[in-house]
């Protein structure tokens, strides 16, 4: 008998165990135990039971899987433009493991005359066979016509909660009473519209003048989207929003006067979400007067010193919602690309896998960002926002057994060529940072440890709303 109670004593009743560590989350912060079951969290404490296999997390930070929102890893194929990314769902999902981002949010464009329903599914069985981390799907509207009204309605019974609209592309102005219907139904499908502000017409304006001048270098690139291109469209989509009553979530915001624009909407009652990106936190306005000015060509293009001081205030204080990447990953020698000027820009960059580092380097450890609020920006947040908390997001008994273990005095340097984007390039190339996640665990299973990815393709998973794997 005694012999049974002792075999009794040491069988695994946990599949994974993470001890020993800070745990961090929104609203707390302490020394506890991790231990997850059959992909759950389901022991949270001083000393959880034994399990199959430990990880000791001794002298490290135990926090939730980092959200990144916004990624672009399904190729664009429209009317207007046709881009194909460096990274795909396999690629971009390593990419994200590597950085301990355990679920990403991918913009997902629909083929020409293919329905939004279908195309959502066509694109998450492709990166369920591909991804090795959870994901969220973005569908982008393109065309807000009566016959697609239905698509959002069915969009939302199937569990989605959001949609994607672009101010400066795709017709937007000629459409805008069809595209505020469209955001109406959303908001009354509890579909969060993630909102692109940028205004095409200033845009258009300010582009045409600079070629008439002969200036069309790539160096002039930031002339064509001053700040008040951003404010004039933050300050329609705040109108929209009041009009529609729908909530809204304005992505990669780079100014401190789109940023106030949007606080004082919030201010007012009304529902308007903020998102900015490492770039417009880590670099500014000066990149494009050096040799390589191709290489920081995004929508919006990087600011003013001031403009950084205030986005990093703003995720402190809550007038910004999350840091996401907006993972728009090219090679370098497309970057540089010498054909390449105003007129046929290549905007985005890779920096999915260094969103976790950088941010802890330069906000926490610098003092612009306590503990928890680096947690709600890279993940709680987010999980709120589009409706997976607290499924995802956090660290509690039944959530998900989505963790990184960050070790905060880890000192590296980056490298492009040693990165997991097939980009293999990063704007941070030769930057020290100090903090980096040494173990990224997805729904209770290992996927990256000591910099190695160690999961198999395709055990990512489409999640939907309240969390549940579709």
């Amino acid at each position: 008998m005694d012999g049974a109670v002792t075999a009794a004593a040491h069988t695994p009743v946990l599949d994974l165990a993470v001890r020993g560590g800070r745990v961090v989350t929104a609203s707390g912060d302490g020394p506890a135990d991790v231990g997850v079951r059959d992909g759950r969290i389901v022991q949270l404490g001083a000393a959880v039971g034994p399990a199959a296999r430990d990880i000791d997390a001794a002298g490290k930070l135990v926090l939730p899987g980092a959200i990144d929102a916004h990624v672009h890893f399904t190729p664009v194929v429209t009317p207007d433009r046709s881009l194909a990314w460096a990274d795909d769902h396999t690629t971009g999902s390593r990419a994200a493991a590597a950085g301990g981002v355990t679920t990403f949010g991918d913009i997902a464009f629909a083929r020409p005359e293919e329905a939004l329903p279908a195309a959502m599914r066509r694109i998450a069985d492709k990166a369920a066979g591909e991804s090795v981390v959870d994901f969220l799907l973005h569908p982008v509207l393109l065309d807000p016509g009566p016959d697609r009204l239905p698509e959002i309605s069915e969009l939302a019974a199937a569990g989605f909660t959001s949609m994607k609209v672009f101010m400066h592309l795709f017709g937007f102005d000629a459409r805008v009473a069809e595209f505020l219907d469209a955001i109406e139904l959303a908001g009354r499908s509890r579909l969060l519209t993630m909102i692109h502000a940028e205004d095409a017409g200033t845009i258009r304006h300010l582009t045409n003048r600079l070629v008439e001048a002969g200036a069309r270098g790539i160096a002039n690139f930031p002339k064509t989207r001053p700040v008040v291109s951003e404010s004039v469209a933050v300050e329609r989509a705040v109108g929209i929003a009041e009009v529609t009553r729908a909530p809204v979530y304005l992505v990669h915001i780079s100014s401190a006067a789109a940023v106030d624009t949007a606080a004082r909407a919030r201010a007012r009652g009304l529902p308007v979400y903020v998102e900015t990106r490492p770039i417009y936190l880590l670099f500014d306005e000066s990149m494009f007067a050096g040799d390589e000015p191709g290489l920081y060509v995004g929508n919006p293009p990087l600011r003013t010193p001031a403009d950084v001081d205030a986005l990093w205030a703003g995720l402190e204080n809550g007038r910004i919602s999350t840091c996401c990447t907006d993972h728009a990953p090219w090679r370098r020698v497309d970057k540089l690309d010498p054909s390449v000027d105003i007129t046929n820009t290549r905007p985005g960059m890779a920096d999915l896998e260094t969103l976790v580092s950088s941010l802890y380097s330069e906000g926490v450890r610098r003092g612009r960002l306590s503990l928890h609020r680096f947690v709600e920006v890279t993940s709680t947040n987010a999980a709120r926002l589009f409706d997976v908390f607290p499924r995802k997001g956090t660290i509690a008994v039944g959530s998900d057994g989505d963790l990184v273990v960050l070790d905060p005095e880890h000192r590296w340097t980056v490298r492009g060529a040693e990165l997991e984007t097939a980009a293999r390039t990063s704007l941070l190339e030769g930057r020290k940072l100090v903090g980096r996640p040494v173990v990224t665990v997805s729904r209770g299973e290992v996927v990256m440890e000591d910099g190695r990815i160690v999961a198999t393709p395709g055990r990512g998973r489409l999640v939907t709303r309240e969390g549940r794997p579709a």
